[in-house]
């Protein structure tokens, strides 16, 4: 088994270097202490990851991936790139999969924004994550990637924030794609309403819905279109989450 992952290491990292399509370069550092609870909330909006579907397995993303907030909830395998420099901080042959859930922003106290500077793409990964591909002491290590389907146990969710005349709503937990492209809500004395991102996996509708049970539409960046209806009943409230048990195949 040992030698068919040396072989397979082999294989992957000669091709993401010739630049065959699905995997690119990058580079990856970790923070937020060993359990990972130094990353939970972050610029996507989710709060906290387990509640949202996501777990400890999650990264910030440098500008250049982050594409303002329309990445949040994709997923990305990543492995360690033994071929290039720090490659020797690889564990290699492992490999591991983490969700967006926030950004890295540049900091331009050093040269060209630093590892999140504009143009790079890297993965600021929880601690646990990164461990599984790189050895600790090592801080940042070359990495290969590609964004691969989301996988989520049970359906999509909606957390309700906003006041009596505006809606906020983190929608989460999403398969296929993970992230969101287009939103809309309907109240049951209303037609539907077009939402727009505000930031990052949070979407706003300048409404005044109080009162009323509230369905959702949904088009995933995979463009697969959803209708979940009846999501939250007329008496629902600020600061809930209502789940489905519906979801995004693609």
């Amino acid at each position: 088994m040992a030698g068919t992952w040396l072989v397979l290491w082999g294989v992957l990292a000669a091709s993401a270097t010739a630049g065959v399509a699905g995997w690119s370069q990058g580079t990856a550092t970790f923070y937020g202490g060993a359990d990972g609870s130094g990353t939970m909330g972050g610029a996507c909006g989710y709060g906290n990851l387990y509640n949202a579907g996501y777990g400890v397995n999650n990264a910030a993303l440098s500008t250049t991936l982050y594409n303002n907030g329309v990445s949040c909830g994709q997923c990305y395998t990543i492995t360690c790139d033994g071929s290039r420099s720090g490659g020797q901080y690889c564990k290699s042959g492992n490999s591991v999969t983490v969700t967006a859930t926030n950004l890295c922003p540049p900091n331009y106290a050093l040269p060209g924004g630093g590892w999140c500077g504009p143009g790079r793409p890297h993965f600021d990964m929880s601690q646990p994550a990164w461990a599984t591909i790189g050895n600790v002491q090592g801080g940042i290590i070359p990495v290969l990637y590609q964004q691969v389907k989301c996988s989520r146990s049970g359906g999509v969710r909606f957390n309700i924030a906003g006041s009596n005349y505006f809606l906020l709503v983190s929608i989460q937990n999403l398969a296929g794609s993970g992230s969101v492209a287009a939103a809309w809500v309907k109240g049951d004395k209303t037609g539907w309403i077009q939402m727009s991102r505000n930031w990052g996996a949070n979407w706003q509708a300048l409404s005044g819905l109080t009162g009323q049970a509230l369905s959702f539409a949904v088009t995933s960046t995979g463009g697969q279109y959803i209708q979940f209806l009846n999501v939250a009943p007329a008496w629902w409230q600020f600061g809930q989450t209502y789940s489905t048990y519906q979801q995004f195949a693609y």
